[in-house]
């Protein structure tokens, strides 16, 4: 029995140390999950930002030229009369003015009538004074009679116009006030008001350590804030070159390209002026660089561990950033759980 219990212990403390040594073998170091990206050649831009109020380039404010009865005029567009919103092209006529007694008074048929007359007088004593049958006075007389005709039936057209109220260019009706169809309106009454914001213009205020990055002819991106997702193109079409002493900024102006309307006058945008750009360089975003000792770093992935990278940064944009030394085509980045790292770290890559 004694012997059993001798073999028992034995065996019991052969398992116990056969479990420790099993134990002792297992790798217990732990590895951090990491996201990687690959680093592909990209291009990057450097922006100088800045806001403003953007305003059509054409505004026109119609008045009543003479007083008369208002008539609206019907729009062929749309079948109805003109409203707010509608698109006018140069030369339409969108209200008249009607005076009876005026257009008498004009007398237009009769002063075309004159021209046709004084026309054919001078034609007829041309024809006689190639042929000697007339003097040169004669001829003379003719000729300024012809042209007191002419300016007499132009004076009565230019006359005629003034009933019209007439679009000057192509645009859109934004303020069109209130009046009764056939109801007396007096000369000087405002009309209508036309817009074209097909091209638009900002001014802008630059600090001063721009003037000599922000130049003439760069490229702008506009985005309005109520459009956030629409980005509109521009570029600087003038810049001061003079330095305000109480502000320390110099102006300028940016011509916004809007085919499609979709700005408005007087919405506020935000613009990002193009000062450099760089194609098919390395970039990498912002907020994944450290800051330490070795001065700017990142990790990349080097098999199974992370590898701390010092890096050289060039341009950056709002949240990117040019690498100009330190990194290669085709690197793996760790882009997130980079915050505990140390190089040689073991990390655990996570699709």
């Amino acid at each position: 029995m004694k012997s059993i219990r001798i073999l028992l212990f034995v065996v019991t403390i052969g398992i116990i140390i056969g479990c420790s040594s099993q134990t002792s073998n297992v790798d217990t170091t732990l590895s951090t999950p990491v996201t990687v990206m690959d680093i592909k050649p990209r291009t990057i831009r450097e922006y100088i930002n800045t806001s403003g109020t953007v305003y059509a380039m054409k505004q026109a404010t119609l008045n009543s030229q003479m007083a008369g009865e208002y008539q609206l005029r019907t729009n062929p567009a749309t079948g109805r009369t003109f409203k707010l919103g509608d698109r006018v092209t140069q030369g339409q006529v969108i209200i008249r003015i009607q005076d009876r007694e005026y257009e008498n008074n004009i007398a237009i048929d009769a002063k075309k009538l004159n021209l046709d007359i004084a026309q054919q007088q001078y034609d007829k004593q041309k024809s006689l004074f190639e042929l000697g049958g007339v003097t040169q006075r004669e001829l003379t007389d003719a000729e300024v009679s012809l042209a007191n005709a002419k300016y007499s039936y132009e004076t009565a057209l230019l006359n005629l116009e003034k009933m019209n109220v007439t679009d000057p260019f192509n645009g859109v009706i934004v303020d069109l006030p209130f009046y009764t169809q056939n109801t007396r309106v007096a000369s000087g009454q405002q009309m209508v008001t036309i817009m074209d914001y097909s091209q638009m213009y900002m001014e802008i205020n630059l600090p001063e350590k721009n003037l000599s990055t922000v130049k003439v002819g760069q490229p702008v991106l506009i985005t309005s804030y109520t459009l956030p997702d629409d980005t509109l193109k521009g570029t600087v079409s003038d810049l001061s070159p003079m330095v305000s002493s109480e502000t320390r900024t110099f102006k300028g102006n940016l011509l916004i390209s809007n085919p499609d309307l979709k700005l408005r006058h007087g919405m506020f945008v935000k613009a990002d002026i193009i000062v450099n750009q760089k194609d098919s360089v390395i970039v990498i975003p912002k907020d994944i660089i450290l800051s330490g000792t070795m001065g700017k770093t990142v990790f990349t992935v080097n098999e199974s561990s992370a590898r701390e990278r010092r890096i050289t940064l060039g341009i950056e944009s709002v949240d990117s950033v040019e690498v100009v030394s330190g990194l290669e085509v085709n690197n793996q980045l760790i882009i997130s759980g980079y915050e505990t790292l140390r190089n040689g770290s073991k990390i655990n890559i996570v699709r």
